[in-house]
């Protein structure tokens, strides 16, 4: 191993390896001279390019090729984004390195790339790629997986691993983050008022949903989609003029509320600027609308803490959106110590603020929901929340397949929620069920105005969302399979006790061999499905309202049964 990098005078070395079953752990070390600002450093290695085809990580939804080494696949994370694990995959989606580091609070990256001279794939694990604050000593373990076996195999394990080796303790998961929900961001934007909350929660609960997320809007006049205008927390009562009426109503409707926050954010025009403008993540606060609070200062943090607890009490809320938490980030002039703060390092102040409003909000309801948005949806982040929800990707079906899938693969138990579905009001009930084929492995997020939608669109919305409720146990609790990650996903197929639901992004022929039970749905071109190893079973064919087209016995060992797209095809 290669190491390079690091502060002047800095002592940096490798001890502790050690290799079981083809999983290797080491440890990285760094002493410096003196106490000071950290500089980058790298730990590197190389293995052979034989049987490599794709790298995989969340952080690499849009490119999943093999880069050169001048130019390598990397996958950057902090404590606020992403997370440090990054895979290489053969052709066939099996594992051939991954990779891991048990620190996901400090900001590092792992890279992959080619060797243009002997063809071996070049591996960087680089520590401090972003400004932090001054330390001594530094050490983090690293986790290298040559096992051949599913990749995803190999991610659940690293998963395990940072769950019960590396402290991060998942927070617990209430049985509403896992119902469907309705949010009000898409479909309103900041145009808010009470009548609608309430009117979109009723007709949430009549189409299946159990939540719904009053998002930006609640506490400004302004419309402009900025947030200059946050930092105060107060009601917009020119919309809302009172929450507290508003969420009895909602939950006479039996659906609970959920609250959107702009964690770090202090708006210009608002008071709270003005008091914590010296206390801000920002070289220059005035140069914008809007700057960062810095939770390196108790004040703050008591501030940002109080809000949420008063508003958790006085209107009865059950949960928080905790949005933008990554973009506490350090200036060059923030780095200077000031005597008022009681902590230095931002990485251990952004997760003492997170873990005690965690602590603070379960001490009053302990059933409390928290959701936090990609990419702010690593290993840390589930010590704080227990909604982790793909990031913005309106009426974009790909995207969503490809964060919801990458998000079930490594969040464990938490409830992965997908990105709000939505679609144009004149496309067909086919075309707009493409959303919800989508997500079926996540916990589907809606965001339409339920009162002007059409009867077909509400037919269609309805029978997929009974769908999902009827089979959540599987799609949310069997073991998830993907498929050609290289592809955006091909397909995805969950299995829980000899019954499978898969879902075909591509056109492909799907063994139903291991099977006692097999549904497919279908969100690839044609209007047929091709299936093998079901002789001899019945099967039930639906569209996309749950009505039946056809029905039979298959009769023979490779078998194309039409079904149109956004249709579902039973198999027994």
């Amino acid at each position: 191993m290669h190491i390079f990098g690091g502060n002047a005078g800095a002592k940096i070395w490798i001890d502790n390896e050690r290799e079981e079953n083809g999983i290797k752990h080491f440890t990285v070390h760094a002493k410096l001279s003196e106490k000071a600002v950290p500089e980058k450093f790298s730990v590197q290695f190389e293995i052979p390019h034989i049987e490599c085809f794709s790298v995989w990580s969340p952080y690499l939804s849009h490119c999943r090729r093999i880069g050169p080494d001048w130019g390598p696949s990397t996958t950057y994370a902090n404590i606020a984004s992403s997370m440090p694990v990054q895979s290489v995959l053969s052709v066939d989606g099996n594992n051939r390195l991954t990779l891991a580091i048990d620190d996901a609070m400090s900001p590092t990256a792992i890279k992959t790339g080619v060797r243009e001279e002997d063809g071996n794939i070049v591996v960087t694990f680089t520590f401090f790629t972003e400004t932090t604050t001054a330390i001594e000593e530094y050490s983090a373990t690293v986790r290298v997986d040559t096992r051949d076996i599913p990749f995803y195999d190999a991610v659940y394990d690293v998963v395990r691993w940072w769950e019960n080796e590396c402290g991060y303790t998942p927070l617990s998961v209430p049985e509403h983050a896992k119902l469907p929900m309705n949010s009000m961001w898409y479909s309103y934007h900041q145009n808010l008022d009470s009548e609608s909350i309430v009117r979109e929660a009723r007709l949430a609960k009549e189409l299946g949903m159990e939540s719904i997320i009053v998002d930006d809007g609640w506490q400004t006049d302004n419309l402009g989609r900025g947030y200059a205008y946050c930092g105060d927390w107060e009601l917009a009562t020119t919309k809302i003029p009172d929450m507290r009426e508003v969420v009895d109503r909602v939950h006479a409707e039996g659906v609970k509320l959920i609250l959107w926050f702009s964690v770090p954010f202090v708006g210009k025009y608002s008071r709270a600027f003005e008091r914590f403008k010296d206390m801000v993540l920002s070289d220059n606060p005035y140069q914008y609308e809007h700057t960062q609070l810095d939770p390196r200062y108790k004040e703050v943090r008591d501030f940002l803490i109080g809000v949420y607890k008063k508003y958790l009490v006085e209107w009865d809320l059950d949960g928080f959106k905790l949005d933008f938490i990554d973009s506490f980030r350090l200036t060059p002039s923030t780095i200077a110590p000031d005597d008022r703060r009681d902590y230095e390092s931002l990485v251990e102040a952004v997760d003492r603020l997170m873990t005690d409003i965690t602590i603070e909000l379960k001490k009053i309801k302990p059933d409390i929901l928290i959701e936090f948005r990609q990419t702010y949806v690593g290993p840390a982040i589930r010590k704080y929340g227990n909604m982790l929800r793909a990031t913005d990707c309106p009426n974009d079906a790909i995207s969503n397949r490809k964060h919801t899938l990458d998000l079930r693969l490594t969040s464990g138990n938490t409830a992965v929620h997908s990105d709000m579905l939505m679609w144009n009001k004149d496309d067909t009930p086919e075309s707009a069920m493409l959303q919800f084929t989508s997500i079926l492995y996540s916990v589907p997020q809606v965001s339409l105005r339920l009162d002007t939608i059409s009867d077909v669109h509400r037919k269609a919305l309805k029978f997929y969302l009974s769908f999902w409720r009827e089979n959540a146990d599987i799609l949310m609790n069997g073991k998830l399979h993907v498929y050609d990650t290289a592809h955006d996903y091909s397909g995805a197929c969950a299995v829980l006790d000899k019954k499978a639901i898969y879902t075909s992004y591509v056109q492909t022929v799907i063994d139903g061999a291991d099977y006692d039970e097999l549904t497919i749905v279908k969100a690839s071109k044609g209007n047929s499905v091709y299936v093998k190893n079901c002789k001899g079973k019945s099967y039930t064919a639906v569209n996309c309202f749950g009505e039946t087209i056809s029905e039979g016995i298959i009769d023979s060992t490779i078998a194309e049964i039409e079904l149109p797209l956004s249709g579902i095809l039973y198999i027994k």
